[in-house]
């Protein structure tokens, strides 16, 4: 029987395009920032809304992928796990950050696109399971 689960999977809208960056052993290292919205009636009949923000990060081909196809404004739909990353300010005080691990993400809006348009048609195309790279803590850029 399984230990746990560490699973997400959200629908949303990139908010600007991929922040790329490659390691110092060349892997390619994608930030991505995705918007989840919901919206409800309260009880006194005004529509409500809610966006919450999300970090995600890909390696490797995925990165190479987001990096070539994703734009501000498409919606995706990304599996992942959470992950917390520590670190320290510039006054030496810890801090936390988390963030999905991207394993896999699927284009709902056509092959690139967002603001950029791209292939019409709104055909979807998915990318993942690739194995993250062997990558040491230090070779992240953030």
């Amino acid at each position: 029987m399984a230990r746990g689960l560490n699973k997400v999977m959200i629908i949303g809208n990139l908010g600007a395009d991929p922040e790329v960056r490659s390691t110092q052993g060349g892997a390619k290292v994608a930030n991505l920032r995705v918007a989840t919205s919901e919206s409800w009636t309260d009880k006194s009949g005004q529509k409500q809304e809610s966006t919450e923000w999300h970090k995600i990060v890909f390696f490797g081909t995925q990165a190479e992928i987001a990096e070539k196809y994703l734009k501000k404004g498409g919606k995706i739909y990304v599996e992942g796990s959470l992950q917390t990353q520590k670190w320290q300010d510039k006054d030496g005080n810890d801090r936390y950050t988390t963030e999905i691990r991207g394993r896999s993400f699927l284009m709902l809006d056509g092959r690139g696109g967002g603001e950029g348009g791209g292939e019409s048609g709104g055909s979807s195309r998915s990318y993942g399971n690739d194995t993250p790279p062997d990558i040491a803590d230090d070779d992240i850029p953030f």
